[in-house]
């Protein structure tokens, strides 16, 4: 059992007992569907499963997949395949082109799904990476400039 893992009691549908296991489990959005191995407690009786903590994660993760796909946003592969086509770390990536710091590490690893804008942007960079150059040196008006960049 895994440290501080917390066992149900009981099936909360039916009361019987619930064992560990880990069983194919279909993650659907808008028409699409993708099944993950899930790690859960699973009753004995009904089909009742309960997830703990980080065991539904591969869940979440075909959700964000499937949305993705729904919504034609890039996929996390795609992201970065294109981030490095860039050569930006995953910080620079986010704190250029938004999200923040940690924003790419959550795209590629499909935590979240990105913006459609963002999707179309890194499309855009991955055709033409010269545009980069443009959006490291944007001076937009709504840029508040408080004089420590370098010149």
């Amino acid at each position: 059992m895994i440290e501080n893992e917390i066992k149900p009691n009981n099936c909360p549908e039916c009361g019987s007992d619930m064992i560990r296991d880990i069983r194919p489990f279909t993650v659907e959005y808008k028409g699409l569907a993708e099944t993950v191995d899930a790690p859960g407690w699973y009753c004995t009786r009904c089909d009742e499963a309960v997830f703990v903590g980080k065991e539904i994660d591969a869940a979440d993760k075909a959700l964000v997949r499937l949305k993705a796909q729904a919504e034609h946003l890039l996929q996390p592969e795609q992201i970065r395949k294109i981030r490095k086509k860039l050569a930006l770390t995953q910080a620079e990536a986010g704190e250029l082109l938004g999200g923040g710091r940690n924003a790419f590490q959550k795209y590629e690893s499909a935590q979240i799904t990105t913006t459609k804008s963002l999707s179309v942007l890194l499309r855009l960079l991955e055709r033409q990476p010269e545009m980069l150059n443009l959006i490291r040196e944007d001076k937009s008006p709504y840029v508040v400039d408080t004089g420590t960049h370098k010149q």
